[in-house]
């Protein structure tokens, strides 16, 4: 195998093409089935093909290694239409879906949550990198939505954010041969969200 060392002089510069090879060999480890608990600078290091002291040089410790690695995965929200609040919604849980039919990104986002509990620092650097942005972004939409009169005026913003954001975990996390996601869910769960969520001005009261 040719070395981070062996390929310095080639390419992107060595300390680019070092970082990558990190990240990717602890992508690829814990999306193998590794737990943080088992993952191992020196692991990683070899399977990146650089030295400990190389990792050390950038993260304090494995933890932020893994946070950092798995930011990788969640590239930024997009900005929204702002025209149709259906539309934005629609497009924010594609983005959900599509991130969570690689194997990879839901091995690892599940290692995330599910040792919350022992790596609390982990958890909630990646809940602030990954997590919140994402659920900003679905606030904003309701918020505007509200502001616009699409929604309603006493909308629960948090509650109705949840709902979204659920319904799609749910079903993205519980697929499988037996359970596809079926390819209109996103518009199938906005559209029944959104016979809630919006205001009926002909009754003036909540549909």
């Amino acid at each position: 195998m040719t070395t981070i060392q062996e390929s310095a002089g080639r390419g992107r510069p060595r300390s680019e093409r070092a970082e990558k090879a990190i990240v990717d060999a602890t992508l690829d480890m814990i999306g193998e089935g590794v737990t943080v608990s088992e993952l191992s600078i020196e692991a990683v290091a070899n399977r990146a093909g650089v030295g400990k002291t190389t990792i050390y040089r950038r993260w304090a410790n494995k933890e932020d290694l893994v946070v950092d690695s798995l930011a990788t995965l969640r590239l930024p929200m997009p900005e929204p239409g702002g025209t149709d609040v259906r539309a934005d919604l629609i497009e924010y849980l594609k983005i959900m879906r599509s991130e969570s039919s690689e194997l990879r990104n839901r091995c690892i986002t599940n290692i995330a949550l599910n040792e919350a509990d022992r790596y609390p620092d982990l958890y909630r650097r990646f809940r602030e990198l990954v997590i919140e942005p994402r659920r900003e972004a679905f606030r904003q939409v309701l918020r505007r939505g509200v502001a616009t009169g699409e929604l309603r005026p006493d909308l629960d913003i948090e509650v109705a954010m949840s709902m979204l954001v659920g319904a799609m975990l749910f079903h993205t996390k519980m697929s499988g041969p037996d359970y596809p996601v079926p390819g209109d869910l996103p518009e199938r769960l906005v559209d029944e969200a959104l016979r809630g969520f919006r205001y009926d001005v002909t009754r003036n009261v909540a549909s």
